[in-house]
């Protein structure tokens, strides 16, 4: 990884899993099975060539096969899509927004049109950091107010409501979001 800004370096050193251990909490995976406990920090970018497909009400959002997945510690994959196959019309900017010690600066987009709004529902990294680079003309989406679905496969959004994460079959966990999970 690139020479990062002291306040990264600070905020990566706080984490205790990166993907080289599996904690005794962790559920082992079966077979055709990935424990989120495997996935690596700094996070892994992975191209997933499966057909995504993001519903909102009765309108499609985004279908896809050129998603990308990030993996890291005890999270569930956001999945990040190319904004060029977002329905035209449909993305607003929205207020507010954020910082990740391994993707960088994040905006936040709203769902709209012109008779519903659905504030915030996903995220860019129109500038990411060195290694993400991938993600820049990238978005995802919260799960927890739209009908995400992987192959056919309905997600189930990850606990809480900061992370985005899309807990699908094949996962293991426990996943971070829930209460307690803080440092993990």
């Amino acid at each position: 990884m690139s020479e990062a800004p002291d306040w990264v370096l600070s905020a990566r050193a706080h984490w205790c899993w990166r993907g080289k251990d599996r904690p005794p909490f962790a559920v082992a995976p079966g077979p055709g099975q990935e424990s989120v406990w495997d996935y690596p920090r700094p996070p892994a970018i992975v191209e997933d060539l499966r057909e995504i497909v993001v519903v909102w009400g009765d309108s499609e959002v985004v279908r896809t096969r050129d998603a990308v997945r990030v993996l890291e510690t005890g999270h569930p994959p956001s999945f990040y899509l190319p904004l060029k196959d977002v329905v035209p019309g449909f993305l607003r900017p929205a207020a507010g927004s954020s910082m990740c010690e391994w993707k960088g600066p994040a905006r936040y987009w709203t769902l709209a049109d012109g008779m519903r709004e659905l504030p915030a529902v996903g995220w860019s990294y129109p500038r990411p950091m060195a290694d993400a680079e991938v993600l820049a003309d990238r978005i995802a989406f919260y799960p927890s107010t739209l009908i995400c679905l992987v192959d056919g496969a309905r997600v189930v959004p990850q606990p809480g409501g900061f992370y985005g994460g899309w807990i699908t079959p094949e996962l293991t966990g426990p996943f971070k979001g829930g209460p307690g999970s803080e440092g993990w």
